[in-house]
């Protein structure tokens, strides 16, 4: 990410369909032709993994770190290909425009995935989906278990499953295998048409000149494929619980620290096995995407862990991780490999000097500029390096809208006007703060799509240690006017983005 470009931060549950949430289907190619249009280089996305209600749909909270969320396949391409009739489409509920109602449409699309599944039975063996699960089947075969399982035990997390099936006893296995093939069938089936979706997806962006940034959490959910599947790489008991689990400890933002409550990895393993189940997941997330984003990056130099019966974070302690040997394998098994590096929050020395070493470029997010110590905040635009990644903001922060109307202190106004010379208004904020980083050294701008829309509070895709109401913002299509993409694409050429 050498040269000077700018993007655009965009889940794709947040694209907008007649079926609930944003999916891969026309307005996909829609968004990407709007990319193309206003000569933006990124489309970035969140994790495109599978998610759950029961943990808030988060897309940091999934059931396997390989599979690809069912959520986003596209009715109206199935019916292009043959899977659904169009009158399969005719009986869709009134979803929203303006926001994810999950529970209903989740409903809705496994009742169509069912019809989908019964018609690529009916027409017979097809070698192209063949070879795809027998290419993937170091996970799929797994991962497909454990959902067909998962959902015969009501949703149930793996570690309380009965013990034979907890701890994978081969007979165990066998005899589900045949009781819930045709569910294990149609996950394998459902696995396909994603990644057949999406690689049609990346193949139409990377034609237009766009690439797409994807995006790695760190820590996987303990309910996992992954986890049930290597136990051997985590911090289990005997009953495979979780010892120790992942979070931060306290700080400013909270007195309790973050217990976050994933398994935490056992390095010492890992860096015995050559990193194998690392290498395959950072190939995986290659495929898929671009460049990638490691979410949590300073947990790969040292991360706090807190023992599991622990209700906060308060009593964890930092451990050491390998890292300098974990991406000096990274970087020989991916010679090319381009990681943006989330070090947002307190970053210590030893982080700092992993990232220049492998040359990794961090984050700066310009909401954090005018906070205090403006001539010295490295968030201020004068003072973002070249080799950096500039964010309005992202997932996890209020709009430039939202933020300028309920969360910045009248010092952060003042020192904004300052700033910028002359006072604004909350309508005005967007384009400013846009404006600042197109400006700035920064080789790489992404904005994300709400601040490019002038949006409020309204339009948060996510506030952090909360488990309602996030994830589910959507925009409609009337919203990305050709107004939009003609500004957007005259600041991008005037600063030779």
């Amino acid at each position: 990410m050498k040269r000077r470009g700018s993007g655009i931060l965009l889940h794709v549950t947040s694209l907008p369909s007649p079926f609930g949430v944003g999916d891969l289907g026309p307005a996909a190619y829609r968004f990407i032709d709007f990319l193309a249009e206003s000569q933006q280089s990124y489309w970035q996305v969140l994790p495109l993994n599978p998610t759950m209600p029961v943990y808030g749909n988060s897309p940091y909270a999934s059931t396997s770190a390989f599979a690809g969320s069912t959520l986003l396949i596209s009715p109206e391409l199935l019916v292009q290909d043959g899977f659904l009739d169009a009158n399969d489409l005719q009986y869709a509920p009134q979803f929203s425009e303006h926001s994810i109602d999950y529970v209903p449409v989740h409903e809705f699309k496994r009742a169509l995935w069912g019809l989908a599944y019964a018609r690529f039975k009916a027409a017979g063996p097809d070698a192209v989906y063949e070879r795809f699960c027998t290419d993937e089947a170091w996970w799929l075969d797994g991962f497909a278990l454990f959902t067909a399982i998962r959902n015969d035990l009501s949703g149930q997390s793996w570690s309380d499953w009965p013990e034979e099936l907890r701890d994978r006893k081969p007979e165990a296995l066998r005899a589900t295998q045949d009781k819930l093939s045709d569910q294990i069938g149609m996950e394998k089936f459902l696995q396909y048409l994603f990644f057949k979706q999406w690689s049609e997806v990346k193949r139409y962006c990377n034609q237009k000149g766009i690439q797409i940034i994807g995006d790695i959490p760190i820590y996987v959910n303990n309910d996992s494929a992954d986890v049930w599947m290597n136990p051997e790489l985590f911090k289990l008991d005997e009953r495979k619980k979780p010892v120790v689990v992942a979070g931060v400890p306290p700080d400013y933002f909270s007195k309790t620290g973050q217990r976050w409550g994933n398994p935490i990895y056992r390095w010492d393993v890992l860096k015995n096995s050559d990193y194998g189940w690392w290498e395959r997941r950072v190939a995986a997330s290659l495929r898929i995407a671009d460049f990638v984003r490691v979410d949590h990056f300073r947990g790969f130099v040292s991360y706090w862990e807190v023992p599991a019966t622990e209700p906060t974070a308060i009593n964890g302690r930092w451990v050491e991780a390998p890292a300098m040997d974990f991406f000096t394998h990274l970087c020989v098994k991916f010679p090319y490999l381009t990681i943006i590096a989330e070090d947002l929050g307190v970053i210590t020395p030893d982080v700092k000097e992993v990232m220049q070493h492998f040359e990794f470029p961090g984050m700066k997010i310009l909401l954090f500029a005018f906070g205090s110590d403006m001539p010295h905040n490295p968030y201020i635009p004068h003072n973002l390096p070249r080799d950096c990644v500039a964010y309005t903001g992202t997932h996890d922060n209020n709009t430039v809208k939202g933020w300028f109307l309920h969360e910045d202190s009248q010092e952060d106004r003042q020192r904004l006007f300052r700033y910028l010379g002359r006072e604004i208004s909350a309508d005005e904020a967007p384009w400013e703060f846009i404006r600042l980083l197109m400006m700035s050294a920064a080789d790489t701008v992404i904005l994300p799509l709400q601040d490019v829309l002038s949006l409020g509070s309204e339009a948060r895709m996510n506030t952090p240690a909360t488990m309602e109401c996030n994830w589910a913002w959507r925009f409609r299509p009337d919203q990305l006017t050709a107004e939009v993409g003609a500004r957007l694409r005259e600041m991008t050429e005037l600063y030779a983005r």
